[in-house]
């Protein structure tokens, strides 16, 4: 079972970006997925989660900009990042708490590669 993330780039202060992670392999059931997002020489830090029933939290820093969903048929979680500003330029990574393989076999604190946003005029 692996994470994929993209979407990342190159955007204005302001603008909008959409991340999106994709869980592959042998999966039965993905539990909490979430975005965390680090900057050079700090540590990585939680952006938003959701559960797997869609309850949703998020950092007071991207409250009210950042929507975090997810598509339970397609295992994948996204980041829709509406006005932007460059103190969110970071590399934003997906994780997963949990993925079942089967009803009693799972892997756990799962990541993704990393995509890189950044934002600057």
């Amino acid at each position: 079972v692996q994470l994929q993330a993209s979407g990342g780039g190159l955007v204005q202060p302001w603008g909008s970006l959409k991340l999106s992670c994709a869980a592959s392999g042998n999966i039965f059931k993905v539990n909490a997925m979430a975005w965390y997002r680090q900057t050079p020489g700090k540590q990585r830090e939680l952006v938003a989660i959701i559960s797997s029933g869609g309850n949703t939290n998020y950092a007071d820093s991207v409250k009210g900009r950042f929507t975090i969903s997810r598509d339970n048929a397609k295992n994948t979680v996204y980041l829709q990042m509406n006005s932007l500003k460059p103190e969110d330029t970071a590399v934003y990574y997906c994780n997963a708490q949990k993925i079942y393989s089967d009803p009693s076999t799972f892997q756990y604190d799962l990541w993704g590669q990393g995509t890189l946003v950044t934002v600057s005029s």
